[in-house]
């Protein structure tokens, strides 16, 4: 006996199921990106840029120049 095929112990197989019965639940919604989570995308961004400018080249050109 395959116990896959039963729901509840000591009831019956299931029935297959039918794609409109498994589709019941599956409501899915609209998962739009607040705006405070953009702002805060938008904010690393920003980090990103200035720190590359800031800090990266210039250590890169040290770097590359006279290497350790």
């Amino acid at each position: 006996m395959n116990t896959t095929d039963q729901g509840a112990p000591g009831a019956g197989p299931l029935p297959p199921a039918t794609a409109e019965v498994e589709h019941r639940f599956h409501h899915y919604t609209n998962n739009r990106i607040p705006w405070y989570v953009r702002l805060v995308w938008l904010l690393f961004w920003v980090f990103v840029v200035y720190y590359t400018l800031t800090y990266l080249f210039p250590a890169l050109r040290v770097e590359l120049a006279s290497p350790p």
